[in-house]
């Protein structure tokens, strides 16, 4: 986005701290608006496995309000609007006829 504003020193000072800490920036299309970040994975995995908000930001060195951050975003993306939905849309419910059927 940086770039796209011309603001190039910004855009740089980004890629460099995304590149010390191992991250890409991803390339931007309307495909990728509901793709999960790492980040917002790693959060949505604790939050459907029921951990709060202060044990997620504790477990992920992050504050519980950029963990609200997240999980807004994450909501958004996957159309849901509790942490039971999530939890369902991240751990569908196994076939009843088991993993021998066939």
């Amino acid at each position: 986005m940086f770039a796209a504003m011309g603001a190039c020193r910004f855009a740089d000072q980004a890629a460099g701290e995304l590149r010390a800490t191992g991250e890409r920036a991803r390339p931007r299309s309307p495909g990728t608006t509901v793709d999960l970040t790492p980040q917002e994975a790693r959060v949505a995995d604790l939050a459907a496995a029921g951990e709060p908000n202060s044990e997620i930001a504790a477990h992920l060195f992050i504050s519980p309000s950029t963990v609200d951050y997240h999980l807004r975003k994450v909501f958004r993306k996957l159309n849901v609007t509790s942490r039971t939905q999530l939890a369902a849309r991240l751990r569908p419910v196994p076939d009843p006829a088991g993993p021998s059927a066939g």
